[in-house]
C-alpha cells in the first residue's frame, strides 16, 4: 500500500489526555485508519492507563482497564496497526505531579509540569510507570517517553546549586535524566527502544550531544506542525542529529490540535502543506532516512488545557495527510479517494482565518481563557461546514449505541430504511433541518461511514431542546468531554459554545507556548486537586 512514500511507518496519534474515546469506538476507526495508509499507533495514555498499586492514584475515573487494553492492542493488530505506547517521563508531568503524593518531586515547587531530575525518587518514578505499561505491551519494539517541553528546567533550588558547579548546564542536565531513562527501558526490556522528542536536543552543541551517550540510546523524532522550520532547516538538523551518532531519525508531523489551544475544526490546507514539507525533506535524502512519520492529533495541549478539535472532527485533515504521505501529492485523485473512503460528496479545505477581536460570551469572563468567537476557530464555517462538524461530534465517541429498552439492538443488518444522516432529505442539502425524531445508527461497516452521524433525522445544531444534547452525553468516555462536545453544538449553531470549556480549567501552556511564570497560584490550586493524595507512595 505504501507505493513510493519515503516513510515505510505512518503512526496516527491517539492523544488521549481528554475526551478519549470508547473502545467500541476505536473497534470501529482503526480499520479506517489502515484503509486510508496508517500503519501504526502512537497512543499517549497520559491518565487513561490503569496503573496499579502506588501508582494507582494517577488513574482518572475513567481511565481503561488492563482488559481495554488488550482489547486495543489485539484490535490493532487485526487492522495490522503497529502500537508504540507513549509514556511522559520528564516534561507534561502534570497528571502526576498534580497530587500532593509527588509534589515534592516538582523541579519548581507551584508548577507540576517538570520532573526534578536530581531526586532518585523521580527516576523510581517513572522507572515504574514505564514498567506497568511495558507489562501491557508485551510486543512493544518502541517505547515514546517524552522529552519535550520541559519547562523551568534549571530553575528549581537544587538545579541552582548544580548549575554553580563549573562545566555544567541545563542541557547537560537534560541529557542525564535523557540517558538514566533510556537506560531504564533498555535494562528492563533490551528490544525495547526509547523514541523522544527532539525539541530539547536541537540547540545542544554537537560535541556535547555526541558525547553524552544519548544517541546510541534513544531514536528523536523532529517535530514540526506549523512549518515553523523550512525544507533546509529540517535537513540541516537532520544531519546535526547524523554526525552526533543517532542511527535512526523521525519525523513528526500533525492532523489536528496544532493550530490553536481551542480550536474546533483543523485547517486542512495547512496540515497538508504541511506534510508536503516533510515528503520534500524525506526526498531530499536517501531512501530510508527517517525511519517514519508520527501524525500527531493533540487532544489538549497539557492537562490543565480546554479541549482541541476532537478526533472524529479531525478525521477528514487525517484522511487528506495521508493519502497525500502515500500518493507523494494532493490531486483530484487523491481528494477524490479520501471523499470516497469518508463516503462524502465534496472535502472542503479552507485556509485559515486570522483571529479577530472579540468580546468574551455572557457569563465567561476575559480571564477564563481566551475568548472564543466564530473567527478564532481557523475555519469560516458556513452552514454547510456547521451542520457537518455537529454530525461529526455527535456521532462518532460511541460508536455503538444500544436500542430503547425492550428492543433489539441495532445492528449492520438493521432496517435498509435507515441511512447516513447526510443522505436523507432533511441534511444540509436541502438547508437547516428542524427537529425530528432519531433512530439509533447503523454499524459503520454497513455504510463505510464509521466518522459519520448515522442518525436518521437530526435537528439544527441550535436547537437546545433536542436530543441531541444527551446523545453527546452517551458519545464520550468522559463528562469534560461530554461538556465540550455539547458546547461545540452550541457553538455550530451561532450560539456562544466555549461556555462548558470554562468547567475544564483555563488553559495553561501550549505546544509552542511557555507557561505563566513563578507567582502565579497554579501551584496552590493544584495541592487540592480532587483525588489527590496526602502521603508519598512508596515506589
Amino acid at each position: 500500500m505504501s507505493g513510493s512514500t519515503p516513510f515505510k511507518m505512518r503512526l496516527v496519534h491517539l492523544d488521549l489526555k481528554g475526551a478519549p474515546p470508547k473502545v467500541s469506538y476505536l473497534s470501529e476507526i482503526f480499520p479506517l485508519f489502515r484503509a486510508l495508509g496508517a500503519n501504526g499507533l502512537l497512543i499517549e495514555y497520559e491518565d487513561m492507563f490503569p496503573y496499579e498499586g502506588s501508582l494507582r492514584l494517577l488513574r482518572a475515573k475513567y481511565a481503561y482497564s488492563p482488559s481495554e487494553i488488550k482489547e486495543i492492542l489485539h484490535l490493532a493488530g487485526l487492522n495490522e496497526l503497529e502500537v508504540i505506547p507513549l509514556v511522559q517521563t520528564f516534561g507534561h508531568m502534570e497528571f502526576v505531579l498534580k497530587h500532593a503524593a509527588f509534589a515534592h518531586l516538582r523541579e519548581v515547587g507551584p508548577f507540576p509540569c517538570t520532573l526534578n531530575p536530581h531526586e532518585a525518587e523521580s527516576l523510581a518514578l517513572v522507572g515504574a510507570m514505564i514498567d506497568q505499561v511495558l507489562e501491557l505491551h508485551p510486543g512493544a519494539r518502541w517505547l515514546h517517553v517524552g522529552c519535550d517541553e520541559v519547562y523551568y528546567l534549571g530553575e528549581g533550588e537544587a538545579s541552582r546549586r548544580w548549575l554553580q558547579q563549573e562545566q555544567n548546564s541545563t542541557g547537560k542536565l537534560c541529557l542525564s535524566h535523557m540517558r538514566a531513562v533510556a537506560s531504564r527501558v533498555q535494562a528492563r526490556r533490551p528490544s525495547v527502544t526509547p523514541l523522544v522528542w527532539d525539541d530539547m536536543l536541537r540547540d545542544l552543541p554537537e560535541d556535547q550531544l555526541a558525547a553524552s551517550g544519548v544517541p546510541q540510546l534513544v531514536e528523536p523524532v523532529l517535530w514540526d506542525y506549523t512549518a515553523d522550520l523550512d525544507v533546509h532547516s529540517k535537513v540541516l538538523l537532520m544531519q546535526k542529529y547524523w554526525r552526533c551518532g543517532f542511527p535512526q531519525l523521525w519525523a513528526a508531523s500533525a492532523f489536528k490540535g496544532a493550530t490553536g489551544p481551542s480550536q474546533a475544526v483543523p485547517p486542512i490546507k495547512h496540515h497538508l502543506r504541511n506534510h508536503l514539507q516533510w515528503l520534500q525533506v524525506a526526498g531530499s535524502r536517501p531512501t530510508d532516512s527517517l525511519q517514519g512519520i508520527i501524525l500527531t492529533g493533540w487532544q489538549r495541549y497539557d492537562h490543565f488545557s480546554v479541549l482541541c478539535e476532537l478526533l472524529p472532527a479531525g478525521v477528514p485533515s487525517l484522511a487528506a495527510c495521508l493519502q497525500l504521505l502515500l500518493r507523494g501529492g494532493f490531486d483530484g485523485d487523491a481528494k477524490a479517494k479520501v471523499e470516497n473512503l469518508l463516503g462524502i460528496s465534496n472535502l472542503e479545505m479552507m485556509d485559515p482565518v486570522r483571529q479577530a477581536p472579540c468580546s468574551p460570551p455572557p457569563g465567561l469572563s476575559a480571564g477564563r481563557g481566551p475568548a472564543p468567537s466564530l473567527a478564532a476557530t481557523s475555519l469560516p464555517l458556513s452552514h454547510k461546514s456547521a451542520s457537518i462538524c455537529a454530525a461529526l461530534w455527535t456521532r462518532c465517541w460511541r460508536a455503538t449505541r444500544t436500542s430503547p429498552a425492550g428492543s433489539a439492538p441495532t445492528t449492520a443488518g438493521g432496517s435498509s430504511s435507515t441511512r447516513s444522516w447526510f443522505s436523507t432529505s432533511t441534511s444540509w442539502r436541502s438547508g437547516a433541518p428542524s427537529c425530528r425524531s432519531w433512530r439509533p445508527p447503523y454499524s459503520w461497516l454497513s455504510t463505510r461511514m464509521p466518522w459519520k452521524s448515522g442518525w436518521r433525522r437530526t435537528c439544527t445544531p441550535a436547537c437546545s431542546g433536542c436530543t441531541l444534547y444527551s446523545l453527546a452525553g452517551t458519545l464520550l468516555r468522559t463528562p469534560e468531554g461530554t461538556a465540550h462536545a455539547r458546547g461545540l453544538l452550541l457553538w455550530a449553531g451561532g450560539l456562544w459554545a466555549h461556555v462548558s470549556a470554562a468547567s475544564c480549567g483555563p488553559a495553561v501552556s501550549g505546544p509552542h507556548t511557555v507557561p505563566e511564570g513563578p507567582g502565579q497560584p497554579l501551584g496552590e490550586r493544584l495541592e487540592n486537586t480532587e483525588g489527590s493524595s496526602t502521603g508519598r507512595p512508596a515506589l
